[in-house]
């Protein structure tokens, strides 16, 4: 894909796998919406980068905040043509029995309803044009409890179903639909469970996760025609296959 003049927009674009990609999109010289909650972290990552740079204070929770900021992009810069829906959180981590209520649901409206919220935006922007590709982030807990985990690993497969939903839906569209489940990943969110002391993942070292650099060059690629026999799918970075498709290997 030659993603010039292409519009790319990235949820949690602040730090981890969203910055990396947003650094990897700009490079292949995309258009990039970057969105996260924090406009300062967004600035300082839109002046790194350079190029046609659009970011938006946004919390995916609020669809409301979500319709205007693909809107705004899509005015910007004439169209939207890839959304990664990025955006996620951990906490709470916790047993069931101990979970706070009011927690555990503000995860599910970030990292489940948030991924909603971006496609139901994204596709009247898409569909006009003729489509477009919604690529979400998913994880190995999709398909696996995890104790203390019940939220993420709950909201994670609820997203890994709404990528079925949408490629049921849209594919004659002409949306291509994917998920990525990097495996673990060197950034903050590792810090964060390795400071719970819950469950294996906590045990992991630092050297064991993968650098973000990784999952964003994958995201690049599965915007490609090459990644078209995946559409519809989950792709897992684990996969020595598709590590070495994607070039890092």
């Amino acid at each position: 894909m030659d993603f010039n003049g292409k519009t790319v927009v990235i949820t949690g674009a602040s730090r981890g796998i969203g910055a990396d990609a947003a650094r990897q999109f700009a490079a292949a010289g995309a258009n990039l919406a970057l969105l996260a909650r924090s406009a300062e972290a967004l600035d300082d990552l839109a002046a790194e980068i350079g190029g046609n740079v659009l970011v938006a204070a946004c919390d995916v929770s609020d669809h409301a905040a979500v319709i205007e900021a693909l809107g705004k992009a899509h005015q910007r810069f004439g169209s939207l043509d890839v959304l990664i829906n990025n955006a996620g959180v951990i906490e709470p981590i916790a047993r069931l029995e101990d979970a706070d209520p009011a927690a555990w649901a503000k995860l599910i409206d970030i990292n489940l309803t948030g991924v909603f919220n971006g496609i139901r935006a994204a596709l009247p922007l898409m569909k006009p044009a003729g489509g477009g590709t919604i690529i979400t982030v998913s994880s190995g807990a999709a398909h696996n409890a995890l104790e203390g985990w019940s939220a993420y690993c709950s909201s994670k497969a609820g997203a890994a179903m709404l990528t079925r939903a949408l490629d049921l839906e849209e594919r004659a569209n002409g949306i291509r639909a994917m998920g990525l489940s990097p495996g673990t990943v060197a950034t903050q969110m590792q810090r964060d469970i390795k400071a719970s002391g819950i469950n294996p993942v906590s045990e992991l070292n630092w050297e064991d996760h993968i650098p973000a650099e990784w999952p964003a060059r994958a995201l690049l690629w599965m915007c490609t025609a090459d990644a078209d026999d995946h559409i519809g799918q989950e792709i897992s970075l684990r996969d020595e296959g598709i590590r070495k498709r994607v070039g890092l290997i």
